[in-house]
């Protein structure tokens, strides 16, 4: 694992922190001196994960905060609680995901597309103001390799259940929103000193894959990596100092790559940006 700037007085919230990839992440960015909080479904299951993040770095700046990416309503609550909080907010890593998982979100959204992208789109929009206050500060999406394998975004099937047996071409889907939006999201931040990443973190055997059917999950692990492995990109673009310049880019290996076609079109990025203000019921001229 790569060795972290030193990360005291900055604040950093993981979501999907419990488990896989998210918690390697929050264990290290506490490691170098951050305040972390747990954004993760099940607050139950990530206390105990922030007790060991506490006992490993001997410090005490963990906290835990309730998140359901699959309800609207629990990402306004989870942001309402953190603004009540009232700290600064340096660091927004959007871990949390699903894959191989079919179904509806609470509000009507095809599940891994809610879950991945629309809950996350929420979440960013109602803190960006305290994020912006924050600046110098970064947003990371864990996006994925998957998204150049999607040439285009169905929007007729988001408001309908998951179509495919394996969920995911859904997923696809949802991984070319994360890194769209994190192109947008760039463009409008332009300036306010908020800088935004997309990363593909490797195949990673972690709890994501655990509702993909069993034939096609046991075969694909052989080639996973490890979630410490899988962590580095998503600390690479939080914290390196030579990424403080850029913004709105796609990592994978902690280098910069070319996205998709897709995910470089800019009038898909926008028609995403206003169609996802509408779906979560904020105004659709807001501005970063």
């Amino acid at each position: 694992m790569t060795t972290l700037p030193d990360l005291a007085g900055k604040v950093a919230l993981v979501t999907g922190a419990n488990t896989g990839i998210g918690k390697v992440t929050a264990l290290e960015l506490a490691r170098a001196g951050a305040h972390v909080i747990l954004a993760c479904r099940s607050v139950g299951k990530a206390a105990p994960v922030a007790d060991e993040i506490r006992r490993e770095t001997g410090a005490d700046r963990v906290e835990v905060v309730s998140l359901d990416l699959a309800s609207l309503t629990s990402v306004r609550a989870c942001a309402e609680e953190l603004l009540r909080r009232d700290r600064p907010l340096h660091i927004l890593i959007n871990n949390a995901g699903v894959a191989g998982q079919r179904g509806l979100t609470a509000d009507g959204f095809e599940l891994t597309f809610g879950v991945n992208h629309l809950g996350h789109f929420l979440l960013t929009q109602l803190l960006i103001e305290r994020i912006t206050a924050s600046a110098p500060a970064r947003i990371v999406n864990v996006s994925s390799h998957a998204h150049y394998r999607v040439r285009r975004i169905p929007w007729e099937q988001l408001r309908e259940p998951t179509r495919t047996m394996t969920a995911l071409a859904e997923y696809g889907v949802s991984k070319l929103a994360n890194v769209l939006y994190t192109a947008e999201l760039a463009r409008r931040a332009s300036g306010s000193g908020v800088t935004t990443y997309a990363l593909h973190p490797g195949v990673i055997a972690s709890d994501i894959w655990r509702r993909v059917p069993a034939p096609v999950r046991v075969v694909a692990k052989r080639f996973m990596r490890s979630p410490e492995e899988g962590a580095s990109t998503s600390l690479h673009c939080a914290t390196a100092p030579e990424l403080a310049g850029h913004s709105g880019q796609y990592y994978t290996d902690c280098e910069r790559k070319q996205p998709s076609r897709a995910a470089r079109d800019p009038e898909l990025a926008a028609e995403l940006w206003r169609r996802s203000l509408d779906w979560v019921g904020l105004p659709v001229g807001l501005a970063v």
